[in-house]
């Protein structure tokens, strides 16, 4: 069924649902929930799209019965840090690859899709002002080098500054402004793999190193590929243990809720991603934080 021009703004995400239909069937669920609630506030009244918008509902029912057993399905908290974490993956590798002057379809497509990823993350609450900043880089990163590549010009490598109507466009899941089809469209490319970024400041938006990955990505992140440079590890200042909580005990009194549980079990998540890239700071960050939720009933 065709997408109504009304829904227009919601192709890419389609899009990229139908390319991850077998690949991860997870981030195509999610793509199209972000479509399906999208399209309600965009137009769920003219015959055409209550249509498509219906047949969508449908095919999200029908997955939804299929991954059941599926934990990224069936809890949220799992669908998150499953989603966050493929964003931040494909941003990672976009990242590094530009930073090395290398410029190609995979590459470019990388950052757009992370950028339409990052769009989806809003179905679980409202963007933390990282993911915001992320988003807006990888979308105006794709617009930049998919125009230089189909101009002939070589793209500056690494973050650069940008005007403020790019940035303005940047900030929006529709307003990158692409020179012919953008990189959804006529990049196919699929190989993607993660590698670290050094400390950098881009037009004043700061990305410090592992902001990306390890404080935000789930425990069961692939390691990076053989091929892929692994990141040199960063100098890095492990905090201080709180010495209340190496004998923690629940105090009297304290009753969870089921949202303290929930920000736990997020807590130790991320903790376990951390490790997973050595950073043994955001580690200990982390589990003290849920240890001290777990122990105090506050944060």
């Amino acid at each position: 069924m065709a997408l109504p021009p009304q829904l227009r703004s919601i192709q890419h995400h389609l899009r990229t649902a139908q390319e991850h239909e077998k690949r991860d069937p997870v981030v195509a669920y999610y793509c199209r929930l972000y479509s399906m609630q999208t399209g309600m506030k965009l137009d769920s009244k003219t015959p055409e799209c209550r249509k498509f918008l219906i047949k969508l509902m449908d095919q999200l029912e029908s997955m939804k019965k299929e991954l059941s057993d599926n934990d990224s399905i069936s809890q949220e908290v799992v669908g998150n840090a499953h989603i966050e974490n493929y964003a931040l993956k494909m941003f990672l590798y976009a990242d590094n690859e530009d930073r090395a002057g290398r410029f190609h379809k995979n590459m470019i497509k990388s950052f757009y899709t992370s950028s339409l990823l990052l769009d989806v993350l809003s179905v679980f609450g409202e963007l933390s002002e990282e993911n915001i900043q992320h988003r807006k880089y990888a979308r105006w990163k794709a617009t930049y080098i998919h125009n230089c590549l189909k101009s002939g010009e070589t793209p500056q490598a690494g973050p650069i500054a940008m005007g403020e109507d790019e940035e303005a466009g940047a900030g929006t899941s529709h307003g990158a402004s692409f020179r012919g089809d953008p990189p959804s469209q006529s990049f196919q490319g699929q190989d993607e793999g993660p590698s670290g970024p050094p400390a950098t400041n881009y037009n004043n938006i700061h990305i410090p190193p592992g902001a990306h990955a390890p404080a935000n990505t789930p425990a069961e992140l692939p390691p990076p590929t053989a091929e892929a440079a692994k990141p040199v590890p960063m100098p890095r200042s492990v905090p201080t243990v709180d010495p209340t909580l190496l004998n923690a005990q629940q105090q009297g009194g304290v009753h969870l809720s089921p949202e303290d549980f929930t920000k736990a079990q997020k807590y130790c998540k991320y903790a376990g991603s951390a490790l997973q890239y050595e950073d043994v700071g955001t580690a200990i960050q982390n589990l003290q934080k849920a240890l001290k939720l777990l122990t105090t009933g506050k944060e």
